[in-house]
């Protein structure tokens, strides 16, 4: 990708126009076009805007669902990007509207990609939403447009004859979730390599023989997104190594660094309230105001005077970010430790380096953020004996119904729970519990950190007016600290373009609200 002063001339049909032909891409081939700095930002902050879109409604709605689905439309067609698949694929890529659109998309993709390969948590959240953007576009298109796309981009899965599909009528509506003996003459199957669609083998949701998977229509988009992933978790480790080159340009890179702090808001890094919280308080506050994640942590810890290092990471960074100070912690965990099969002694030597670790002041001396819940959901699982990870993604399902009736949630609540969690809607779950627990008819926020969970909490409950009052400060701090660069290069920015001051300027304020 090239870049220009000016303003982008007219368009003129090349052959560059080939990658803009679908409106629904893979993002194989890296556009190599010249493009103007102004349209540079312009792209990027709005494609950011979509993707935090994307989180959002994630996280406040069932994926797919019809609200979800029409929100995520209106913001699309708001910001200019291809929107309604299944009738902007059929008109002519020549189409002036239809190609800035498919245009706009293809490049912002891939300035994000530089600005997301930095570090993995970045390239967690990016892959995430990325993945949830593709899967709302290929639901769609229409059946035709899928089959065309899975050949267009060599994946040659081809639907199984009427003859085949009633010679093993028996076995698929046996062996594929939700399907009956008149949806299966009214859908499309798949037969696809096993080895293809291991996670579909795995739960066991599809029809094996011969070493071919006979896939549903719906289930399609599982093997089609997995291999959306991966490639773009290749991709971003191949963007990483370039980074240098990229970092060397004066233009772009206050910009980049702009977008890469600003994806998730707060990360609850810097403590403006330590102190706020005693140690006293802890074993009262998880039972009023902490996530299940934690609340689960805390009672393991009392219970067993012990935790693993995942979750001593998990908690231990938590409790850091409402506000216990170093000192506080080490107290904190000596106190608990050696009230099992630690002594003091042994304490000081094995755990409380780590503990000063995680404050950053020990090691690297990196200050270490807590964990937000896409981490949690997706970092390392339980194994045997560990309590960290999220409940409701890792527990199994009775253990968390007997956890949550012990919590005195409302059978019927336990019943919304186990629906979301059933769908793999875990953040919402969460969410569904908070309501619960703080008797609110529904959340005005959408829930992604045990941390804001805590605040949220507080806020319900009367008692984090303080807290909240604080944490907004530590977020106008690390907005600040995130937008300040060396005076050489944020003057050589301004030289180049001062639209980066703006736009700059109007990403914070949309963060802000979001």
């Amino acid at each position: 990708m090239l870049f220009s002063g000016g303003r982008r001339k007219k368009h003129i049909a090349n052959p560059q126009t080939d990658l803009y032909a679908h409106a629904l891409q893979f993002y194989g081939q890296p556009p190599l076009e010249n493009i103007s700095l102004s349209e540079f930002e312009t792209f990027a902050v709005d494609r950011l805007k979509l993707l935090k879109t994307v989180e959002n409604l994630g996280v406040s709605y069932v994926k797919l669902s019809e609200q979800y689905t029409k929100k995520l439309e209106n913001e699309s067609k708001n910001l200019n990007f291809p929107h309604r698949l299944d009738i902007d694929d059929r008109k002519s890529q020549n189409a002036p509207n239809e190609y800035e659109k498919r245009r706009k998309d293809y490049i912002s993709h891939f300035i994000l990609r530089l600005a997301y390969c930095q570090t993995e948590d970045l390239r967690r959240w990016f892959i995430q939403q990325e993945v949830d953007l593709f899967r709302y576009r290929f639901s769609d298109l229409q059946p035709k447009q899928k089959l065309e796309f899975l050949h267009r981009n060599n994946l040659q899965y081809d639907t199984i004859s009427i003859e085949e599909k009633k010679t093993l009528l028996d076995k698929l509506v046996n062996s594929s979730y939700g399907v009956s003996g008149i949806t299966v003459e009214d859908q499309d199957f798949y037969k696809v390599p096993f080895q293809d669609a291991l996670d579909l083998v795995r739960t066991r949701k599809v029809y094996l023989k011969a070493g071919y998977v006979y896939i549903p229509h719906q289930d399609i988009v599982t093997i089609v997104l997995n291999d959306f992933r991966t490639r773009l978790s290749k991709a971003l480790a191949l963007t990483a190594r370039s980074l240098p080159a990229v970092h060397s340009d004066e233009r772009l890179q206050p910009l980049l660094n702009h977008l890469s702090h600003a994806y998730v808001g707060q990360d609850y890094s810097i403590q403006k309230n330590v102190g706020k919280i005693s140690l006293e308080q802890i074993d009262s506050l998880s039972g009023k105001s902490f996530p299940l994640c934690m609340r689960q942590l805390h009672q393991a810890l009392r219970e067993n005077h012990h935790l693993r290092h995942g979750g001593r990471m998990q908690y231990g960074l938590f409790l850091k970010g409402i506000g216990l100070s170093l000192e506080q912690a080490l107290q904190f965990w000596r106190s608990e430790f050696i009230r099992g099969k630690v002594d003091a002694d042994k304490f000081d030597k094995a755990y409380a380096y780590s503990i000063r670790h995680m404050f950053g002041k020990e090691g690297k001396r990196a200050d270490y953020t807590p964990y937000s819940c896409m981490k949690v959901i997706l970092s390392n699982p339980p194994s045997q004996g560990d309590h960290h990870g999220c409940p409701f993604r890792h527990s199994d399902p009775e253990l968390l119904k007997q956890k949550l009736q012990f919590y005195k949630v409302p059978p019927s609540g336990i019943s919304q729970i186990m629906e979301l969690v059933k769908g793999m809607h875990y953040q919402l779950a969460c969410q569904k519990y908070f309501e619960l627990t703080h008797n609110i008819d529904d959340g005005s926020f959408s829930l992604n950190h045990p941390n804001q969970y805590f605040i949220e909490s507080q806020k319900a409950l009367g008692g984090g007016k303080d807290l909240k009052k604080e944490m907004d400060m530590s977020q106008r701090s690390q907005e600040n600290s995130a937008a300040r660069r060396p005076a050489a290069a944020r003057e050589a920015a301004a030289n180049t373009s001062q639209d980066l001051v703006e736009m700059t300027e109007d990403l914070d304020s949309f963060f802000q609200d979001g």
